[in-house]
């Protein structure tokens, strides 16, 4: 293992001004986010969907510093037979990918999940770096409800996000951790605070114990923020200053850089809470977005697999990634959307 390389790509990743494209959805996300705009979800539909993205060229170079991709992807070629990496090599961002595989059902721990796919995870993470990529992805998911997430759920979830961080950085790939405190359900945001400040100590306990070098990865944590179907939602201003308090209760100053998921937040939402964040400076990390659907909405909209649509689907990416891009610098207004709607 190389920290001094593994330092210089995380915190490449989380350059200001510059996130995270996730565009690693599954076959079952990306089916349902197709049906939506009338597209059949097939290989060629998702290959061009995605190499409308990566050759947006002014979003690519200008505000993506990585692209999560899918197995799927990874291994595509666009139509003109270039391998997708290379397209997002070439546009100056750092391809990576999505090595876990999914979740199933935690024993004794009804309604919890644990994110599988370590088994193999040694040897493929060989073969991802040898097409290109340089980080990985893993993603924990912790619920809240009446009675969970119960200590359980917690410490399997964070011992496996440590031993796959452990596994890239011993293969030279840089881990982004995830542990995602899901946004549904009605609790309020001291709840979302305290559940996750749990969960993000328990993780980084973890990563120590695994000598995780925390140097050379990256966080990807939720918002502290109110559950969808919480009757009060706490304003932008209070989400902003209970994340950066929370953050800086649990996130040791070593980390380079945490980008966080949208979590089902609206495309403005994320951007405008990401923006006031920054207005809380100075921070001890660099602080951006790793984004998935609140960048890629408006995109597959505009673009609805019409290859005439493709220029006005690049338009709505790359406007999208530059609101977050000027977000991850505390210099986004709401009144930049309008004046582009």
């Amino acid at each position: 293992m190389n920290p001094t390389e593994l330092n210089g790509i995380a915190t490449a990743m989380v350059a200001s001004g510059k996130g995270i494209l996730a565009a690693d959805e599954s076959s079952g996300t990306i089916k349902k986010r197709f049906d939506a705009i009338g597209v059949e979800s097939t290989e060629e539909n998702r290959r061009d969907y995605r190499e409308m993205l990566f050759r947006a060229k002014d979003a690519m170079s200008q505000y993506i510093s990585g692209v999560i991709l899918y197995d799927e992807t990874i291994w595509q070629n666009a139509k003109d037979g270039t391998p997708l990496v290379k397209l997002i090599e070439q546009a100056g961002a750092i391809p990576g990918i999505k090595v876990d595989e999914g979740t199933q059902a935690l024993p004794m721990c009804p309604g919890e999940l644990v994110t599988v796919g370590l088994d193999k995870l040694a040897e493929r993470l060989k073969k991802y770096y040898e097409r290109g990529a340089r980080f990985a992805k893993w993603r924990a998911v912790i619920d809240i409800g009446s009675s969970i997430p119960s200590m359980t759920a917690i410490s399997v979830n964070a011992h496996a996000l440590a031993r796959y961080a452990a596994l890239c950085q011993a293969a030279q790939i840089v881990p982004i951790v995830e542990p995602e405190v899901l946004m549904d359900g009605d609790h309020d945001i001291e709840r979302c605070y305290e559940v996750t400040s749990r969960v993000l100590n328990k993780t980084f306990q973890e990563l120590r114990v695994q000598r995780v070098a925390l140097e050379g990865m990256v966080l990807k944590p939720n918002m502290a923020i109110s559950g969808k179907k919480c009757p009060k939602q706490a304003s932008v201003e209070e989400v902003a200053e209970k994340t950066i308090r929370l953050l800086k209760a649990c996130v040791p100053a070593a980390v380079p850089g945490i980008a966080f998921l949208s979590g089902g937040q609206s495309d403005e939402e994320a951007t405008a809470h990401l923006n006031a964040m920054h207005k809380l400076g100075p921070l001890p990390w660099g602080l951006t977005f790793s984004y998935g659907r609140a960048l890629q909405a408006a995109p597959q909209k505009a673009w609805s697999g019409k290859p005439e649509n493709v220029a006005a689907g690049q338009r709505a990416f790359s406007h999208r990634a530059r609101m977050n891009g000027l977000a991850s610098k505390g210099e986004w207004q709401s009144s930049l959307e309008q004046k582009a709607a």
